[in-house]
């Protein structure tokens, strides 16, 4: 190989070396001016959803009315679900449970601009504890994106505040045992301090609300239990028979054998 060839050579390696560092530095800019428009997209998207989410929404509607017209035929449906629900059933006392006996129907709302929030209403009959028909609580997002709520002031009736007896029970029972009683279920209506974090209202929105049946149909544990002793005695008193049958087998045997001898 001459001289020249390799001097040519070598510059071309550092032009394309040059070359390669040229790209190399292009391509973060490049990735960057591509990615900026990657929000832009996921905006795009989620106004999209949104758009469908509203459209669906509308067209539940019928269903959910006739659903719920269902539902007030049969007794207690609201409160068996909510004591069904893991999470639900652990903010209810036994007070609670006794007023959520009346509670006839419950609603939730998405407000026309889902972004904006969302209300649930719970409808009750004629009840020793409160005045009130309607019991509702709001969701809403301001126009800074800051979560709020507001709720229906409940009209207690003569001594029967389930909030403050609640109270008096967890003081009473701390000098005695050493767990709380849960807070009464009623103090959610009151509760604003942290809107964005409200598990019961998310958990009544987004599990509840779709499909309540599915709570309401568990099956009473007590019932199982029982069920389960029930089978276990049905078992017992079966190896009893076939035990017997056995021995009456043995007994029936011994005595051919004997009456065998015999006529020998």
């Amino acid at each position: 190989m001459s001289a020249t060839a390799t001097k040519v050579s070598k510059k071309e390696l550092n032009s394309n070396h040059d070359g390669a560092d040229e790209t190399s530095e292009r391509l973060p800019r490049f990735i960057i001016s591509i990615s900026f428009y990657f929000p832009r997209l996921n905006e795009q998207a989620s106004e999209e959803i949104l758009k469908v989410e509203q459209k669906y929404n509308k067209l539940r509607q019928p269903f959910f009315q006739k659903r719920s017209e269902l539902i007030a035929k049969i007794p207690n449906f609201w409160v068996t679900t909510f004591v069904n629900h893991p999470q639900v059933s652990a903010l209810l006392g036994e007070e609670d449970e006794e007023a959520l006996h009346y509670l006839s129907r419950v609603e939730v709302t998405e407000f026309e601009d889902i972004k904006s929030g969302y209300r649930i209403d719970f409808y009750f009959d004629e009840n020793p504890y409160f005045e009130n028909k309607v019991l509702s609580k709001e969701f809403h997002l301001n126009e800074s994106g800051d979560p709020s709520s507001k709720s229906t002031e409940i009209k207690w009736k003569s001594g029967k505040d389930l909030t403050k007896r609640s109270s008096q029970t967890q003081n009473k029972a701390g000098r005695k045992r050493q767990h709380e009683e849960p807070e009464s279920f009623f103090t959610w209506f009151t509760d604003h301090a942290d809107a964005g974090a409200d598990e019961l209202g998310e958990v009544i929105k987004d599990d509840i609300w779709p499909n309540p049946l599915q709570y309401y149909l568990v099956p009473d544990m007590d019932d199982e239990e029982g069920e389960g002793e029930e089978d276990e005695e049905d078992e017992e008193g079966l190896e009893d028979i076939d035990e017997e049958g056995d021995e009456d087998g043995e007994d029936d045997e011994e005595d051919e054998g004997e009456e065998g001898e015999v006529k020998c």
